[in-house]
């Protein structure tokens, strides 16, 4: 087997792994999915107020919801380009009112700076639904 062919043999390991289906979904709830860069670390915290497992796929029935979600990454801004990656943490907070029952949603964080963004889609991943809420982020 050629070097190039060896190289390129994680790099497909990697695409198929981000293109995995989602786990079904029960038909009379909704399903939620949690997603991050692959260095990021992504959890689930509460829902509707309730302590979660920190688990990253969710089933919720249908309707208003509210999710807590803890976000880690790592940032060079402020350090330098040769600096040490500072680790940040922050908490994300989603509403959205419109869950359908056999359906799957997908909340994506990716960060911004010494922030952090999150939105969920549906399983099409076309428009986002809605926008996560930042309440907060802290050097850790």
């Amino acid at each position: 087997m050629s070097q190039r062919r060896l190289s390129m043999a994680p790099l497909a390991l990697l695409l198929g792994a981000c293109a995995t289906p989602p786990a079904p979904v029960d038909p009379l709830l909704a399903g939620i999915s949690l997603h991050a860069p692959p260095a990021d670390v992504i959890s689930a915290q509460r829902l509707d107020g309730q302590r979660l497992d920190k688990s990253n796929d969710l089933q919720v029935t249908p309707g208003e919801h509210e999710l807590l979600v803890r976000y880690q990454y790592d940032s060079r801004q402020g350090s330098g380009l040769f600096g040490e990656p500072r680790r940040v943490v922050c908490e994300l907070r989603l509403r959205y009112a419109h869950f359908q029952a056999g359906r799957h949603y997908r909340l994506e964080a990716r960060p911004l700076a010494l922030k952090a963004q999150g939105w969920l889609y549906g399983a099409e991943r076309d428009e986002p639904l809605a926008r996560a809420e930042v309440l907060r982020c802290r050097p850790f």
